[in-house]
């Protein structure tokens, strides 16, 4: 039958939208769905939002969960940033970090007269040589993280400065680690990059050219005054005036589906009590193998063995409260000595006054764990003593400076990238969207990438278009990468400039070097 254009529309229905998850992604995604007038239901599993990216609280202190730099080029992420928080409700912050190894202190980025001055002049001459040298034989398999980093760094700096602390991240060696996280994390930072950048800001000034920036050698940035969780507790609020239900302690056991996709949330509460909530759409950011394990009726067989083969690296910090005059200015500093077990430590009064008390700051002592472990499951009184020790031992603060301690744990903080995570993710991926198209994986966890939290946000933000304007962004290749080696100074303005191509959507979410097979 024809269409009868002068026939009335039929009034719609707001589709009913479910989020799994209360971080930065599925905040932004409910957010964004509001200003479309679309409410949801979000659905938090613990009793706090803002995922890794909250700021615990204890006692009056706030500790951000592994630092968060408020730091983009992606320019709606940032308006977003404004559009929640009000602009005196952020600090402009100088970042300062500096590498603990042999006792010395580095700064980083490396500067040559610094790291010259620490290693002495013989071993500085063997670590050029030994650049050099990787320059002119290269290893030969650059497809896991040591060969990936020698290749732009040299042997003896791989061995002083990146090899230590990756065991430290990821519990196994750099040789058993695939490129990815190195490509993620250092791109554009090969030894010379490393002694150029410096120079280069002294000479044409620090902000001479933003889009040339590498991430990791931005020297400022913005942080909100109460810690990161702000913006999502202010977010919160902002939903849930706009109509959004937030439900927390709802962890969810199973997505129903049918022919057409999921029809139903399933969650659990603390004290058993399962909820049930209807959805036209499920915005996830719940890990992607839990995702998929959860589905009622099961995935097949082969899916599910994908997903169990996912994994993922846990995190806790040790919190100790000292006096104002025993903290160091930097804003967090990377502990390679293999003596003892702190990855980094933060001192939280650098990053905001307003997360300390007057007198006193608060150094967060980071360990990087598999939950589970003897260090997960240690006492909080004997983590807080271990701390304690390591932070003398370092010599950084006297043990008896230090007044009291808290303990955060916070699982699933990162995806490890191991052998094989990117066909097991291609399993998962295609078969999601064959099966339950109307469900959309957003966020770190939830596409099991290496994210940063404006990256997770543009997820989001995309997967929101598609769902009330009919886009049809593919999320998996947005490449959040590209603007951060932009040549031209120009910044794209909207969000789907930051979608890539399809060839692109094997990657992590940031991009990866194009490894040799093996």
């Amino acid at each position: 039958m024809a269409n009868d254009s002068t026939a009335p529309l039929a009034p719609t229905t707001p589709p009913r939208v479910v989020v799994i998850g209360a971080g930065p992604a599925g905040l932004t995604a409910a957010y964004q769905l509001t200003k479309a007038g679309v409410p949801s239901t979000i659905l938090e599993s613990t009793d706090v939002v803002g995922g890794i990216s909250q700021t615990a609280e204890r006692d009056g202190w706030r500790f951000d969960i592994g630092g968060h730099r408020f730091f983009t080029k992606v320019q709606p992420v940032e308006e977003l940033w404004h559009e929640i928080l009000d602009d005196d409700e952020f600090l402009q912050r100088p970042r300062m970090s500096r590498i603990y190894y042999q006792g010395r202190y580095y700064d980083y980025p490396i500067k040559p007269l610094n790291a010259l001055r620490n290693l002495g002049f013989v071993e500085a001459v063997r670590c050029v040589v030994s650049y050099l040298w990787a320059k002119v034989r290269p290893p030969a398999d650059q497809s896991t993280l040591e060969g990936y980093v020698v290749a732009d760094y040299g042997r003896r700096l791989y061995e002083h400065f990146f090899r230590t602390y990756n065991v430290k991240v990821w519990g196994v060696d750099p040789s058993q680690l695939s490129a990815d996280f190195g490509a993620q994390r250092i791109k554009g930072m090969s030894l010379w990059h490393a002694v150029w950048e410096p120079i280069r800001s002294r000479l044409f000034g620090r902000r001479a050219d933003r889009s040339r920036q590498v991430t990791s050698l931005i020297e400022e940035f913005q942080y909100p005054k109460y810690g990161p969780g702000m913006m999502w507790e202010r977010c919160a609020d902002l939903v849930r005036e706009a109509g959004c239900e937030l439900d927390f302690d709802r962890r969810v056991e199973s997505v129903r589906r049918d022919d057409r996709g999921a029809t139903t949330v399933v969650a659990v509460d603390g004290s058993g009590t399962r909820h049930e909530y209807p959805a036209d759409h499920v915005i996830s950011t719940m890990p992607l193998p839990y995702l998929v394990e959860s589905m009622d009726p099961p995935a097949p067989e082969p899916v599910r063995e994908a997903a169990a083969g996912l994994g993922f690296r846990d995190f806790l910090t040790v919190a100790l409260v000292v006096p104002e005059r025993d903290g160091f200015p930097d804003n967090w500093i990377y502990i390679h000595s293999p003596d003892v077990m702190v990855g980094r430590i933060q001192n939280f009064g650098s990053w905001s006054p307003y997360l300390v008390k007057d007198g006193r700051t608060c150094l967060g002592l980071e360990y990087f764990v598999f939950e589970g472990d003897g260090m997960w499951t240690k006492p909080d009184d004997e983590l807080v003593a271990q701390a304690t020790r390591e932070l003398e031992q370092l010599g950084l603060v006297r043990a008896e400076a230090v007044e009291t301690g808290y303990v955060v744990r916070m699982p699933r903080a990162y995806p490890v990238y191991d052998e094989g995570y990117q066909r097991k993710v291609a399993v998962l991926r295609d078969w999601l969207s064959d099966s339950v198209p109307n469900v959309h994986p957003v966020g770190r966890n939830g596409m099991h990438k290496y994210n940063n939290q404006d990256h997770s946000m543009l997820t989001a933000m995309l997967t929101v278009e598609n769902i009330v304007t009919g886009s049809d962004h593919d999320i998996w290749s947005v490449n959040v990468e590209a603007d951060y080696h932009e040549v031209d100074a120009s910044r794209p303005t909207q969000a789907s400039d930051w979608v890539g191509t399809a060839g692109d959507a094997g990657t992590t979410g940031r991009d990866a070097p194009v490894v040799p097979s093996r």
